[in-house]
């Protein structure tokens, strides 16, 4: 029997990063949802207001033997902006924020690290401002969110927003997308 993890974070639209991370060898499951508020089971409605402090999020199941935690938060910060605060694009608000929910010291310490490494590599001025935080209660979004991109790859949003991300992380990391 193989052993699974999970991991939590946001980069933006939970659309875009579900669609991603779906691409990759050993992700099993990709759950859009909500986390890092103070507001109980959180709507679509309520977080898009941009007053509940949750992140739209998503909680990826993967295999350990085939793709590392490392890999995962490597391709996270290589799909996103994580030097702009509340924004990716054109989203706006504290709900699309840069941010790794973490439920152990090993993923607290592998998301230090790798931003640690990113930002001595910034040569430019800019900062990393993901967020590194405990996760608390993840909440799954409505049912209408998940798999959005596979059921709307016609829509306006998804060949605009969507498809130049996935095409960059197919090339970017190609030895990671499954084929």
């Amino acid at each position: 029997m193989q052993e699974t993890r999970t991991a939590v974070f946001g980069g933006g639209c939970f659309w875009c990063t579900e669609a991603i991370f779906k691409m990759l060898k050993g992700v099993s499951r990709v759950e859009p949802g909500y986390a890092g508020g103070t507001v109980e089971r959180p709507t679509y409605e309520r977080v898009s207001e941009g007053n509940t402090g949750h992140a739209e999020v998503i909680r990826v199941t993967y295999d350990p033997e085939i793709i590392t935690l490392e890999d995962l938060f490597t391709v996270f910060f290589g799909s996103h902006d994580p030097t702009t605060p509340n924004r990716q694009g054109a989203d706006v608000g504290e709900q699309y924020r840069s941010v790794i929910f973490y439920s152990n010291d090993e993923e607290k310490l592998v998301a230090e690290r790798i931003a640690k490494d990113i930002q001595d590599s910034l040569t430019d001025g800019t900062r990393v401002v993901t967020q590194i935080l405990p996760l608390g209660t993840f909440y799954p979004a409505e049912s209408y969110h998940q798999d959005y991109y596979a059921q709307n790859t016609s829509a306006p949003y998804c060949q605009i927003v969507i498809e130049p991300k996935i095409e960059k992380v197919k090339k970017r990391f190609a030895e990671l997308v499954q084929q």
